[in-house]
């Protein structure tokens, strides 16, 4: 196995940490019949050697001793290094990498029927990847289906098939009749299941007329089979108990999601299979299905609500492991968590022990049941709240979770402002600890805080110490108040520093006076900060034709090769100008070319009213369309805070359109448009 291995000049050659002589060690403790060397050797072979899906010249140094590895049977955890082949010669993308693997392919033939079921599952995905002759490897894939009857390996042949069908396009036909003969009886539910997904997801026209009550009852069938499959001698063990604890059956997650990818924007469809398996009497089922909940609302608007009512009816579950999942779906969900929130208000009615999280040496956290209560926007959470902060310590953060409550929480303002008070001036923390106060105020909008976030500018501005992160938002508090009037002094103090636009914004909301601000923001404008910028541009709308002196400063902008400062600069020129000829054109582009830019554009078309006549199309089709505007290309996830922003967006497009009657668009329960 390591014939040659002294003959490479390792010490010559890299890996992620610097010179390679230490990976000699490592592929001869792969070989190791201690299992925790072996798993240290490989942690450092994905660690370092192949970091981070990262080829270097060590890298492929050692493909020829993994290959010699994997094909030697007394070898133990041989699955996992051609697992590791996979991932080096195919998922890295690295040409070299991949020829360095396909000279060894070889390999992969004798493996895929290997005594080992996790080599031959590996194995399997291996072969359609590596070797170079289609009807053989289809002819391989033929016998090794018919020979197999492992349900862990079933599945992945399955795949490999799927994979076959879109490497090989011109072989493709006979691998979808392999696959349909698979998906009938007398097949297993497993191996159906699969082939089920892997024909809708690569032979669309061959799908299953039936495939979601076909999926939902194999799904089931694949249960009752799993639950009444006998536990092996020596089961009862600590591993075995704690494994119970937190069951993983990442194999029902794969046919699961399967399955949701080839359904793709058939949001109806997905919403049965879902509704079918959160119903099934197997706690891992549901489990599951929770999980791919979370996937389908953050990328699609399924415009239904049952899905995350039965995902509430898993708060009720003897699993903690369910519950948790459940809660932390619905924590995400934020307001579209509202149609689970009696089963939310249940679970911290009934548990005061999972009010908050506390961990060692580090503050206490909002425990998840009533984070998730406070997000939903549900006001039974607000007596819960005003008992954790009467208390000594509030949770890190609380303000910001009460900030979801807005205007309901009002009756925990006293609280937050005494809290506000209390913070000592000069500590380091004090921005820290102010920061989610001043969101939670804000939220709530009450004003009678003004003397408590008023004093947090005191010794402006080379006083502010720790608090000058947090002054901006101070500022922008007690202008969203009406309450700036009493800090003018300290904001005049503040037009020479990086808060001077915000500053500026709130001296003219006081006093209305274009001359001393106007200046600043000009200023601002011509930064070498792009953040200073877009800034400026902001307070420049509030000026409206007041800041007539900056248009051609803005109409430069619109330019900009950043698109946030482009479409900032356009909506300040519509506040400032009047005119939606040059605002129209940036905003077109950027909502094709750049969706994050689509809810502060939809904000300003509202404002605009019947000059934005020319975009409604855009918003039109917004609101028809099924994917979320924040959904990642070609995935089932979304960035940042997808789903509230979509929330946010759609509630822009709504109202912009609500003039043109109820009859301009339909919109589901959800607040997405109605699918099929």
């Amino acid at each position: 196995m390591f014939t040659g291995i002294d003959d490479v000049d390792w010490a010559s050659l890299r890996h992620a940490h610097g010179s390679a002589e230490d990976v000699p060690g490592w592929l001869r403790a792969l070989a190791s019949a201690d299992a925790t060397e072996r798993e240290a050797a490989l942690d450092s072979m994905y660690g370092v050697v192949h970091h981070r899906g990262k080829v270097y010249d060590s890298t492929l140094a050692s493909v020829p001793f993994l290959l010699r590895l994997a094909a030697h049977e007394e070898v133990p955890d041989r699955g996992c290094l051609v697992e590791l082949l996979v991932s080096v010669g195919a998922e890295s993308g690295d040409t070299r990498a991949r020829e360095a693997v396909r000279a060894g392919a070889e390999v992969f033939t004798s493996l895929a029927g290997d005594p080992d079921a996790g080599v031959r599952r590996a194995a399997a995905g291996a072969v359609v990847r590596f070797l170079d002759d289609p009807p053989r490897v289809l002819a391989l894939l033929r016998l090794r289906a018919a020979a197999e009857r492992d349900d862990l390996v079933l599945p992945a042949l399955t795949e490999a098939l799927g994979l076959f069908i879109r490497r090989c396009p011109g072989h493709a036909p006979d691998a979808v009749e392999l696959l349909a003969a698979q998906s009938a009886p007398p097949w297993a539910p497993t191996p159906r299941l699969a082939a089920l997904g892997q024909l809708a997801l690569h032979a669309p026209g061959r799908r299953n007329a039936e495939l979601v009550p076909t999926a939902v009852r194999l799904l089931r069938e694949r249960s009752a089979r799993r639950a009444g499959t006998p536990g092996r001698p020596g089961d009862d063990t600590l591993v075995t108990r704690i494994r119970r604890l937190r069951p993983s059956d990442e194999e029902g997650a794969r046919l699961l999601r399967t399955l949701h990818t080839a359904l793709g924007d058939r949001v109806g469809e997905r919403v049965d299979l879902l509704e079918g398996q959160l119903g099934s009497p197997d706690p891992m089922d549901r489990c599951n299905a929770v999980w791919m909940t979370a996937a389908l609302y953050r990328a699609l608007r399924p415009g239904s609500e049952g899905p995350i009512a039965l995902v509430g009816h898993q708060l009720h579950a003897e699993q903690d492991w369910l519950r948790d999942a459940a809660v932390s779906v619905l924590t995400d969900l934020c307001a579209l968590a509202a149609p689970a929130a009696d089963d939310l208000h249940a679970l911290v009615r009934s548990r005061p022990d999972l009010w908050t999280l506390r961990r060692e040496r580090n503050a206490p956290t909002l425990g998840g049941p009533l984070k998730a209560l406070v997000r939903s926007g549900d006001s039974r959470a607000v007596p819960v709240l005003a008992h954790i902060l009467a208390g000594p310590y509030a949770p890190a953060g609380l303000g910001s979770e009460i900030a979801f409550l807005g205007r309901a929480a009002a009756p925990l303002a006293a609280e937050l402002r005494h809290r506000l008070g209390r913070i000592t001036l000069d500590s380091p923390a004090a921005g820290h600890l102010a920061a989610p106060l001043l969101t939670a105020l804000g939220a709530i909008g009450d004003a009678e805080a003004a003397p408590e976030v008023l004093r947090l500018l005191s010794g402006a501005p080379d006083g502010l110490g720790a608090r000058d992160r947090i002054a901006g938002q101070v500022i922008g508090t007690l202008d969203a108040f009406g309450a700036a009037g009493p800090a003018v002094p300290l904001l005049r103090a503040l037009l020479t520093t990086r808060h001077a636009s915000v500053a500026a914004g709130a001296l003219w909301s006081v006093d209305g006076d274009a001359g001393a601000v106007l200046p600043v923001l000009r200023g601002e404008l011509a930064r070498d900060a792009a953040d200073a910028r877009i800034a400026a541009a902001g307070q420049l709308g509030r000026l409206g034709p007041a800041g007539r002196e900056a248009l051609p400063e803005l109409l430069a902008m619109t330019s900009s090769e950043r698109v946030r400062e482009r479409t900032a600069a356009a909506a300040a020129l519509w506040h400032v100008g009047g005119d939606p000829d040059p605002v129209l054109p940036v905003f077109r582009a950027a909502w094709s070319a750049h969706p994050g830019e689509r809810g502060p554009i939809a904000r300003c078309l509202t404002a605009m009213g019947a000059a934005a006549a020319p975009l409604r199309d855009l918003v039109r089709a917004e609101l028809e369309s099924v994917r979320r505007h924040t959904a990642v290309a070609g995935g089932d996830g979304a960035h940042g805070g997808g789903v509230a922003d979509d929330e946010a967006l759609l509630t822009a497009c709504r109202t912009l359109l609500a003039e043109e009657g109820p009859a301009a668009y339909a919109s589901g329960p959800g607040g997405g448009p109605l699918r099929d």
